[in-house]
């Protein structure tokens, strides 16, 4: 008898707080120290490199918890992850705000190139990571996918503008709110195209 694996399914509210609870960590924790500096082996740091590099590591041990929880990590989750290290340890590193700032536009330029190069094959990569969550026809997942592809350029060039015209504080309100509403508000604004093409349970044919 083969043995199978499966995917642990994971309370959705656990899973939101593990995604989202770096981002309002790193939030809270900036109100305290962002007028502060502190001293750490020789060197000193802003409060907003400090609670940088918290972020770092509240993103790894988050998504370890993921991993643990479920056995898998999306390919989103890993890019998130890679990008959060790099970007961020750099920012540490060589105590640079601008790599961190940087850290998403170079994530939604990545999901934007990543489904455009799907679309340009006639496919919708998207339907691949999320096709358990929203069971869609072929068309619809085109429609959304061209859709979410221009919202994540977007996105890209919003946080561009914000970060390098705005004042630090503006930058993190606009990171911990303003993207985290503009993702909320964009499935919202597609619930047309998510009924009009919903597969509905007992659309499958009956075996008899």
């Amino acid at each position: 008898m083969a043995a199978t694996t499966t995917k642990a399914k994971l309370n959705p509210m656990v899973k939101l707080s593990l995604e989202l609870g770096p981002i309002i960590l790193f939030f809270a924790g900036f109100r305290f120290v962002k007028d502060k500096t502190y001293h750490i082996f020789g060197t000193d740091y802003s409060g907003f490199i400090l609670m940088t590099a918290i972020f770092v590591l509240l993103i790894i041990a988050t998504t370890a918890i993921l991993w643990k929880l479920t056995g898998t990590l999306s390919k989103m989750q890993v890019m998130t992850l890679i990008l959060v290290i790099v970007m961020g340890g750099l920012s540490v590193w060589l105590k640079d705000e601008r790599f961190i700032k940087m850290k998403p536009t170079l994530l939604y330029l990545a999901f934007g190139i990543i489904l455009s190069i799907g679309l340009l094959r006639g496919q919708s990569y998207l339907k691949l990571v999320m096709e358990e969550a929203l069971p869609l026809h072929p068309e619809g997942w085109m429609i959304l996918t061209r859709r979410l592809t221009a919202f994540f350029f977007g996105l890209a060039i919003a946080n561009e503008v914000v970060w390098r015209t705005m004042s630090t504080d503006a930058w993190v309100n606009f990171k911990t709110f303003g993207l985290t509403a503009a993702l909320f508000l964009f499935f919202i604004s597609q619930s047309g195209v998510l009924s009009r093409y919903a597969i509905e349970p007992d659309a499958t044919p009956d075996n008899k």
